[in-house]
């Protein structure tokens, strides 16, 4: 009985290790930066907006999308941040 198990096991196994973890540790990350977003981080929302971040609250923050254009976004619609000062400089 466990010979015909053991292979589905192993296919779990594999599935875990290949898959499910990676995922897992991917979403730990992602949590952490959206916790520690702060003011002057620059964010891209779920929509593709890209912007600044003027004011942070618990569960939302304002985003400055162009000069005196601010919109709020809820923090879990936050794809990716961009921490200030880290951007390449420009070709000129």
């Amino acid at each position: 009985m466990f010979v015909q198990f053991a292979p589905l096991l192993f296919i779990f196994v594999i599935f875990y290790f290949l898959l499910i973890r990676p995922q897992q540790t991917k979403l730990k990350q992602h949590r952490a930066a959206i916790d520690a977003i702060k003011k002057g981080d620059t964010v891209v929302t779920g929509g593709g907006l890209i912007g600044k971040v003027t004011r942070v609250d618990e569960h939302d923050l304002e985003v400055e999308i162009a000069a005196n254009v601010r919109v709020k976004a809820v923090k879990s619609t936050i794809s990716d941040v961009r921490v200030a000062g880290t951007g390449k400089p420009a070709n000129d």
